[in-house]
């Protein structure tokens, strides 16, 4: 029980978070695949790094264990992947700005939303017994994670990201993709 009430916790902080960066706007997605406000991105990339850290630092001190990782499927996830961030780049919503804005009673998040999540569910779920099949037999690389891939430990995995991530942050502010100030 306290495992939900933790993760119903750190749900209502990250939506709170969202929606003081500004992310439950249409505007701020949309504009991420017009290369012209890398906001989200860079909440993202934060949220990532920051989780990184607490969670392998939490694995190093012995307070939490980590499930089995399942199988990774290359092609699965990039055809995955695709489908989401054109339907993202599309709509202007995500999963998560989607419950934050219904959260917000914001009936254009609400309604579109549930919907795309019931359809794609339904989609989902009619085409996985045609499809997994092909799919898991194309680049199933097994149970692995990053760390694994490049033969790393994960604490160098975790610094190389987080590198990685302020690297972008510095190309993307000297790009000028930030946001835009209003004169």
């Amino acid at each position: 029980m306290s495992t939900y009430v933790i993760a119903l916790v750190l749900g209502i902080v990250f939506g709170f978070a969202l929606n003081k960066a500004g992310l439950t706007k249409y505007h701020k997605i949309a504009n991420v695949f017009r290369l012209t406000d890398m906001a989200v991105l860079k909440f993202m990339l934060t949220s990532l790094a920051v989780s990184m850290t607490g969670l392998y630092l939490l694995r190093g001190l012995g307070l939490v264990t980590f499930p089995s990782v399942p199988a990774t499927y290359v092609v699965g996830n990039v055809v995955g992947g695709l489908i989401f961030g054109v339907g993202m780049a599309l709509t202007g919503f995500c999963p998560g700005t989607c419950a934050a804005g219904s959260g917000e009673g914001k009936l254009d998040y609400l309604i579109p939303g549930l919907l795309g999540f019931f359809v794609g569910a339904a989609i989902y779920g009619l085409a996985y017994p045609a499809i997994f099949p092909t799919i898991s037999a194309m680049a199933n690389v097994g149970n692995i994670v990053i760390p694994d891939v490049w033969n790393l430990s994960p604490f160098l995995t975790v610094v190389f990201f987080a590198l990685l991530a302020l690297f972008l942050f510095y190309l993307i502010d000297r790009a000028g993709l930030q946001r835009r100030k209003r004169g």
